[in-house]
């Protein structure tokens, strides 16, 4: 592990890094009402604020279709243009994201982020994009080996370049990736093996500076990720908890070793929110405290390496921004009942 337990925990509160807002102060003004506020992304605000359109700026080969908000990768053009790309990879001005590909980035820098407990960015992850982003044949970039070894560099150096922006404002900086691919390549339908994702994702943790982390809202396997040598595993625990804490040895493991688990444990779809108190999401969230504790998990552990969070991200409301406003409010609530209970910082 490379330093989260520099990091504070204490069921400090943070959130994911999409937000549906079409206003870039409104985001911000949210985010920042968090413990560990982060620059949001905005896909409503603009098609490049989407996380597979974001990373992808000056990536080789890439063709971004606004009229048919599509990611394609044009082969032939990568490599023609991969000479062009390694003249300038030592630039980190090169890699870090322009105001074009992420309006609130530069907004959040100019705030005062000194005062905050820690500071974190955002990017999706390598396995995810190279499934997502295919050719023109329909196939995945993943499954070309040139063209997977090169990406895992290629967002490895972009996290480094987004990491040294934020430590530059705040010396406990991080940036997770966001991994929804990492759910399905445990299918049968995939040749993306777990063996060869678990090399390269071991190899690309390496390369990336900072407190490594982890974000995903699915449900995958489990010990694939609390086995690799991250420091924080962030988790839809309000939909998935029940399952994520079953892998109760390889969770105690992983906070005996210093990782901070973010437990996503406030819904931010509208039906569900609605029908949540905070004495509700308290009762839940300690029951899967407490099936741990029963498995031996030291619960004063438990709570010092705990963040708290919504569940997932949420674009498909109808009231807009409103029920995931509400759901950073009760996220808030939950937080501040626990710690005052518990008597943490």
């Amino acid at each position: 592990m490379s330093g989260a337990c520099n990091l504070p925990g204490n069921c400090l509160t943070t959130a994911m890094g999409i937000l549906p807002h079409t206003s870039i102060e409104d985001a911000l003004d949210l985010a920042l009402t968090l413990d560990i506020p982060f620059w949001p992304q905005l896909p409503k605000y603009s098609f490049n604020e989407d996380m597979y359109v974001q990373i992808s700026e000056h990536f080789p080969g890439i063709v971004v279709d606004e009229k048919n908000l599509r990611v394609r990768l044009d082969l032939d053009a990568f490599y023609e243009e991969l000479p062009a790309y390694a003249e300038k990879m030592e630039d980190r001005s090169y890699l870090e994201l322009s105001p074009g590909y992420s309006a609130a980035l530069g907004a959040f820098l100019e705030r005062d982020l000194s005062k905050h407990r820690a500071i974190r960015g955002q990017s999706i992850g390598p396995v995810s994009f190279g499934l997502k982003i295919t050719d023109r044949n329909m196939m995945p970039v993943i499954y070309f080996d040139e063209v997977r070894d090169f990406l895992f560099d290629f967002i490895a150096r972009k996290l480094n370049a987004q990491y040294d922006q934020l430590k530059a404002k705040n010396e406990n900086s991080f940036v997770w990736v966001d991994e929804p691919g990492l759910e399905i390549i445990f299918g049968s339908f995939t040749g993306y093996s777990s063996d060869r994702a678990k090399r390269d994702y071991r190899a690309f943790l390496e390369s990336v500076r900072g407190p490594q982390g982890v974000h995903l809202c699915g449900n995958p396997d489990w010990s694939f990720l609390l086995g690799m040598d991250l420091d924080i595993l962030s988790v839809d625990t309000f939909g998935w908890g029940h399952i994520f804490t079953r892998y109760h040895d390889e969770v105690i493991a992983f906070l005996k070793r210093g990782g901070i688990i973010s437990w996503g444990i406030v819904p931010t779809l509208t039906g569900e929110i609605d029908a949540q108190t905070v004495d509700g999401v308290v009762q839940r969230l300690e029951s899967l405290w407490d099936y741990l504790a029963g498995e031996g998990a030291d619960k004063k552990l438990i709570l010092e390496r705990a963040w708290l969070a919504p569940a997932r991200c949420c674009l498909v409301n109808a009231d807009g921004a409103a029920s995931v406003e509400k759901a950073f409010g009760v996220l808030r609530e939950v937080s501040g009942r626990i710690r005052e209970k518990y008597g943490l910082e």
